[in-house]
């Protein structure tokens, strides 16, 4: 396992996870690999190891069984891509509970009220051609 991947591995939220609907998953690291994961819920049993995002959230993955545990501020999900289904959701550690309760106190902002870019004078003159910018002659404009 290379350092970013261990790296998420110490960021993974462990223990008995409550999740919606009286659902509960049991992840627990492994002392003998670190970086891995053993998981567990009522009908399944995973070995999970981290895998870089985009995004920064966490994910663990057991290619094998098709899982994917993903686990953000405020909740984890578990879903098996074999099937298309998921096996688990709005699963919360003691943090993600609490990261939870701030965000009804103070939401984040929607992605769509953010405000837009006040376009100024000086960014409309930044934006224009310099002089010693080259220009296409006339004939390759046509």
């Amino acid at each position: 396992m290379n350092p970013a991947e261990l790296a998420i591995a110490e960021r993974v939220d462990v223990g008995n996870l409550p999740c919606e609907l009286g659902a509960s998953v049991t992840l627990a690291k492994d002392d003998k690999s670190p970086g891995y994961f053993d998981m567990q819920g009522k009908s399944f049993k995973y070995r999970m190891f981290p895998v870089l995002t985009s995004t920064g959230a966490i994910r663990l993955e057991d290619r094998k069984g098709g899982a994917v545990w993903l686990q953000l501020a405020n909740k984890s999900m578990l879903m098996n891509q074999k099937l298309g289904i998921r096996l688990a959701d709005e699963c919360q550690s003691p943090a993600q509970v609490a990261v939870a309760e701030q965000l009804k106190i103070n939401p984040a902002p929607s992605l769509l009220d953010a405000p837009k870019p006040v376009v100024t004078p000086t960014a409309v003159i930044a934006m224009e051609p310099t002089a010693a910018a080259p220009s296409l002659p006339a004939s390759a404009a046509r």
